[in-house]
């Protein structure tokens, strides 16, 4: 077989289901951006291409629903305009009563962890950063004791909910995890052609029915989309949530500070790098990734005790991993964090050393969700424009592959997927919208590090019936000089920058 063949098959069996039960069963693959604020992974295994779309029509439906039910972000949704209310029993959905009572719930079974008027002490740390100084006593205090008092009464026989102050408030601890199950929901309860359905949003993932999968969990040191994950566990129906600050927070002076904050103390929390929660529940999942981020290892151990089908791996700031008594049954394999120790000295200078590039990229930003992902190659050539490495290939359907016309040009450059992993569904903390970070360790495609040189790095897009471009950018890759790049962005690539530094 022709190696042309080879990567073919490889790529088409990504679409294929892997269970021999139900051989008219097919899995197929869809990504949008810009969806609860984050980017959308949905596989569904259905009887045909046909149901498969309608499944992601339900899936977004249903997402666009709740949104509008329980955002704090949309001026005109149900829950903004309740938080406006004070003092009156207003009817509410039963959707917003239920998160609401879920907080309280969390509240309570946390210590006062999990508050959604942690917003107040976030808020005053992004108005001191802003100012680059941390806040003072007396803002904290005054934070505390906003998110010490009651926000809210239910009343469950009539179904209302009394907002009683101005704290501010979001509900984004649990919400994307609590709308991606009741989207799952919905794909399922539309016809029996779809059989099984996995969503990812923004690293916290539902699976449900007749589809399991290998997810990977990052690793909070080294999170770039091509690093090689901390863990593996292989799933079927249950969640996984993953909280962290290691992207997001805020930076004052040459510290950085998780946006996750202790609602008790309303200080930023720094000793959980990460926290990934594995349960039955999506909702009990993302509560249980954020509050656990927050409590101590013992407190995290002993809660989680008391929980039905609960599992977690806590990643402590000195890189010690906690985990569950029952993790090691869910684990695929145990893989270490991946390690940027410069290699042995070798006898032939290499570009590798101690120097990392890091490759930032930004997809466009579409408004509409229903706008999906266009199919993404990075790719590093050499000065003769051989192709040296393939960092990262993003696709649907493999049948749309030969419009990445650059990277499918010839068999060198489509043979270096061939053996890799190129449709991982990942567990995360929560990234912006078609934000992407890649890196490249000065290697090539069979791990040897490369000779100091000029090396170009390649970055294609390609739309079903639409864009095509490329943009490329030459780097002195010397193995010792730092350097700063900024590739032109075009329609479908905002933004792209290159970072060479050491590791």
């Amino acid at each position: 077989m022709t190696t042309r063949l080879r990567i073919l098959a490889f790529l088409a069996c990504t679409t294929v289901s892997l269970s021999a039960a139900t051989s008219s069963q097919h899995e197929y693959v869809f990504h949008h951006e810009n969806v609860l604020g984050t980017s959308l992974e949905l596989k569904v295994r259905a009887s045909s291409a046909t149901a498969a779309a309608q499944a992601e029509t339900r899936v977004l439906a249903e997402i666009d629903r709740e949104n509008h039910i329980l955002s704090a972000w949309q001026a005109d949704s149900e829950f903004s305009h309740w938080a406006e209310s004070q003092g009156t029993a207003e009817h509410v959905s039963p959707e917003l009563f239920q998160v609401l009572d879920l907080f309280d719930l969390w509240r309570d079974k946390t210590g006062g962890a999990l508050d959604a008027s942690a917003e107040v002490a976030v808020r005053a740390w992004k108005k001191a950063a802003a100012e680059n100084r941390p806040p003072n006593q007396s803002e904290l205090q005054n934070a505390i004791g906003q998110m010490q008092q009651p926000h809210w009464r239910l009343d469950a026989v009539h179904q209302t909910a009394t907002h009683l102050d101005s704290v501010p408030i979001a509900l984004n601890s649990f919400a994307k995890s609590f709308i991606a199950g009741h989207a799952v929901d919905a794909a399922l309860s539309g016809t029996p052609e779809v059989t099984g359905v996995l969503l990812n949003v923004g690293g916290d993932i539902v699976l449900r029915g007749a589809i399991a999968s290998t997810v990977a969990i990052a690793n909070p040191q080294a999170d770039a989309e091509n690093d090689a994950p901390m863990d593996r566990v292989h799933l079927r129906n249950r969640a996984i949530a993953t909280s962290g600050g290691y992207r997001r927070g805020v930076d004052i002076g040459a510290n950085h500070f998780s946006h996750i904050v202790d609602p008790r103390t309303a200080l930023p929390v720094n000793h959980i790098l990460s926290s990934t929660v594995i349960a039955s529940d999506p909702s009990e999942a993302g509560a249980l990734a954020t509050a656990f981020s927050v409590m101590t290892p013992n407190e995290s151990q002993r809660l989680a005790a008391k929980l039905r089908n609960v599992d977690y791996l806590l990643v402590l700031a000195d890189g010690t991993h906690v985990t569950s008594p029952g993790w090691n049954a869910l684990e695929l394999d145990h893989i270490q964090p991946a390690s940027f120790a410069p290699p042995a000295k070798a006898a032939v200078p290499t570009a590798a050393g101690a120097m990392d590039l890091t490759i930032s990229l930004e997809l466009a930003r579409i408004e509409n969700p229903r706008y999906r992902r266009p199919f993404v190659a990075v790719w590093v050539e050499d000065k003769d424009r051989f192709p040296v490495r393939t960092l990262a290939l993003w696709f649907d359907k493999t049948r749309w592959l030969p419009e990445l016309k650059t990277w499918y040009r010839d068999d060198r450059v489509r043979s270096m997927v061939e053996g890799s992993d190129i449709t991982t569904t990942v567990s995360s903390a929560t990234r912006p919208p078609g934000k992407y970070t890649l890196r490249w360790d000065g290697k090539d495609q069979s791990g040897k590090p490369v000779k100091p040189g000029k090396y170009t790095i390649c970055i294609e897009s390609a739309r079903e019936h639409g864009a095509y471009q490329v943009i490329r950018q030459e780097i002195d890759f010397d193995g010792k000089t730092p350097s700063q790049l900024t590739m032109t962005g075009n329609t479908e690539i905002a933004a792209a920058s290159l970072d060479y530094r050491k590791r």
